[in-house]
């Protein structure tokens, strides 16, 4: 299956974008008739055929259209503060795409080694993955903040950060509630700091422990997602 990302398609009558038509008739080859997908990231999948071959203006004609495909059956959002090698973060959220994710939030932490991200880049490696895993809708992905202003907008109880201070004791399975959303904070390599947990017990954000091993910040980020997933295929109801 041929799949490709076209967020502004509106109409039967569809142009590829310069690189999209590169990739469709240079590096697949494919020919005035072929039929190819797309994807818009907000749940719309089209059946298209090619009209015309150009390698800067591919054309397409849509025959059928389908909606609300590949959709999450669960919201799963992750609040993660960024390492300092971003080639782990972008790892991560390419493998969190793959797995299914609703949400992610990246947050400056007073730990934190990195206060910038590149996120263009990372929305670009978000879109790869979406095609990859023949999913048909893009994550949001959110500019950076300050873990303050997070927590100030959170929902509390559907929200869980995860630390490795010592009265964080209880799975995430403990609080699950199906058909509710989960959001993860996960820290950066040093962890929160003792006034970003407490923060976040005022706020009603709970403690939980994603296992006994101590984890690199993007994979215990890749494990709550994982978590999220894994406890949606077991405990929601059929």
């Amino acid at each position: 299956m041929h799949l490709f990302f076209t967020p502004d398609i509106k109409e039967d009558i569809y142009t590829l974008p310069e690189e999209e038509s590169k990739h469709c008739t240079r590096v697949l080859r494919l020919q005035q008739g072929d039929t190819v997908y797309l994807v818009d990231g907000k749940g719309g999948r089209y059946t298209a055929m090619i009209m015309e071959v150009h390698h800067k203006k591919c054309r397409l004609q849509v025959i059928d259209k389908q909606q609300e495909y590949g959709q999450l059956p669960y919201v799963a959002q992750i609040a993660v503060a960024p390492t300092k090698n971003m080639d782990r973060m972008e790892w991560f959220v390419e493998k969190a795409v793959e797995i299914g994710i609703s949400e992610i939030f990246f947050l400056e932490c007073d730990h934190s080694e990195r206060k910038n991200i590149r996120l263009d880049r990372l929305e670009k490696i978000a879109v790869s993955a979406m095609k990859q895993s023949q999913k048909g809708y893009l994550p949001l992905l959110h500019p950076m903040m300050p873990y303050k202003h997070f927590v100030q907008i959170s929902v509390p109880e559907q929200t869980f950060i995860a630390h490795l201070e010592e009265d964080a004791t209880k799975s995430l399975k403990e609080y699950y509630t199906p058909g509710k959303p989960h959001c993860i904070l996960i820290g950066p390599e040093g962890d929160f700091s003792e006034p970003e947990i407490k923060l976040a017990y005022e706020a009603g954000i709970r403690p939980i422990t994603l296992g006994k091993s101590r984890l690199r910040t993007e994979t215990a980020a890749l494990v709550a997602c994982h978590t999220l997933h894994v406890l949606h295929d077991l405990l929601e109801p059929l």
